[in-house]
């Protein structure tokens, strides 16, 4: 049992690492390379972010007088509807304030009814010659001056009574209570402004994340496009939702300029809470059922040596293809000229760029954009070639490859094993019974 589960393991790590060990006779060394296979599947190129999840609409309910809290009838978590009651003032002052309103009212009308009582008076009087003008238009003032404080105790009462009403608070909408700021007993004070008693989330079945988004990356972020998020509290669970609105304004933090956009999010179980922190990953563009290699084929630079061994051998190529078809002649030259770029590619930037076109270690390409990268390979007999691809969409790790001689299977050489990983790949190769037999790759030439 042991030796069959060593066996497996063995398979197991020969097969994943797909390092493979191979000799070669050049000026008198051997060489052993780590080889990575080209698979096919999706590539999807995607902006990173941060974000924090909260409803879409929230309301703050407060109170319009001062008083203290009589009675509290919602909770945190409480479902309430528009119009219900969830907290009352102690309303002794405020009903006070409204029986003084309707004395007052009471003594504007009395006034009235004497002053218009007066005034009729002097009318008939002053008809009849017994009163002067200046009595007759004081008594007209008068009557009129008691009619202006009736409205004014009108609207006083009004005032009172209304500010009676509002020492019962009432929500203003449907939802959810996710913030309780008072307690029974607590006096809040409405001098300058409102104060806060409950903050209540309109519909927690719908939710947003307004999320951090680098200048460097908001131009690839578009309205409609889809994201997937994570959040620490369901670690293997991957949420979905998409991009509702970029903002045009800009938030600068140590220099770093970031743009704000919101994430329209469905939350049909209630499992996503206000306030959490969301890792989000939009996807900018994606390429489908695509020929992909690791980076580490793309970064991969030959040794001088090697550049020398491959020129010689496309030399010779050339050389025995002399007297045979123009076509077989033209492939033989056009390989040499690959070599002789593979050999400057090699030397001068080789520090510099990864690939033709593609920064090493830069990680994403845009949208839209391709270049080419020279790869290289272990033919039939297991020398290496120098193949030319054409790359697409990368996501940092894989990149969309392709090509006349690129096929699904293919290996490009990653990198050279240490002498401890050479022998170590030899050994697992040589004692692996079910170790399969090395494919034959076609020898490239474009």
């Amino acid at each position: 049992m042991k030796r069959v589960l060593m066996i497996a393991g063995i398979v197991v790590v020969a097969g994943g690492v797909m390092a493979a060990v191979l000799e070669k006779s050049h000026a008198g060394s051997k060489t052993a390379y780590r080889l990575v296979q080209v698979s096919r599947g999706d590539v999807q190129q995607t902006v990173s972010a941060t974000g924090t999840l909260s409803a879409v609409r929230t309301v703050q309910v407060g109170t319009q007088v001062s008083g203290q809290i009589a009675e509290l009838d919602a909770d945190f978590n409480d479902h309430v509807r528009r119009g219900q009651v969830v907290a009352r003032l102690d309303s002794t002052l405020l009903a006070q304030a409204v029986a003084s309103a309707q004395t007052d009212l009471d003594r504007a009308r009395a006034n009235v009814e004497q002053t218009q009582f007066l005034s009729d008076q002097a009318d008939r009087l002053h008809a009849a010659g017994s009163m002067t003008d200046t009595d007759w238009r004081t008594a007209r003032y008068n009557y009129e001056v008691a009619q202006a404080s009736l409205r004014s105790a009108q609207i006083a009462l009004q005032r009172a009574q209304q500010n009676l009403d509002y020492a019962v608070i009432r929500s203003p909408i449907d939802g959810v209570v996710i913030e309780r700021d008072v307690d029974v007993g607590q006096t809040v004070a409405a001098s300058f402004s409102a104060p806060q008693l409950f903050l209540i989330a309109e519909d927690l079945r719908r939710m947003q994340i307004l999320a951090s988004v680098d200048e460097s990356d908001i131009g690839a972020i578009k309205n409609g496009q889809p994201v997937s998020f994570t959040v620490q509290a369901y670690p293997d669970r991957t949420f979905q939702g998409r991009v509702a609105q970029v903002r045009m304004q800009s938030k600068t933090t140590d220099n770093v300029v970031n743009y704000t956009v919101v994430v329209a999010v469905d939350n049909p179980d209630g499992a996503l809470l206000p306030g959490m922190t969301a890792t989000l990953t939009f996807e900018t563009a994606k390429a489908t059922e695509v020929l992909r290699v690791s980076n580490a084929a793309l970064r991969f630079r030959p040794s001088a040596e090697l550049v020398a061994a491959i020129q010689a051998e496309r030399r010779a190529a050339g050389d025995t293809a002399r007297g045979a078809t123009p076509d077989s002649a033209a492939r033989a030259a056009w390989r040499e000229r690959q070599a002789q770029g593979a050999a400057a590619a090699g030397g001068a930037s080789a520090g510099a760029r990864g690939t033709d076109g593609f920064a090493a270690g830069s990680g994403q390409r845009r949208a839209g954009e391709s270049g080419f990268a020279r790869l290289y390979y272990l033919d039939a007999d297991g020398r290496p070639q120098v193949a030319r691809v054409r790359t697409g969409l990368t996501d940092g790790q894989v990149t969309e490859i392709s090509g006349p001689a690129v096929h699904e299977g293919m290996a490009f050489i990653a990198g050279l094993l240490t002498g401890s990983e050479a022998a170590a790949a030899s050994s697992a190769t040589s004692t692996n019974p079910f170790q399969a037999q090395r494919p034959q790759f076609r020898p490239g030439g474009f």
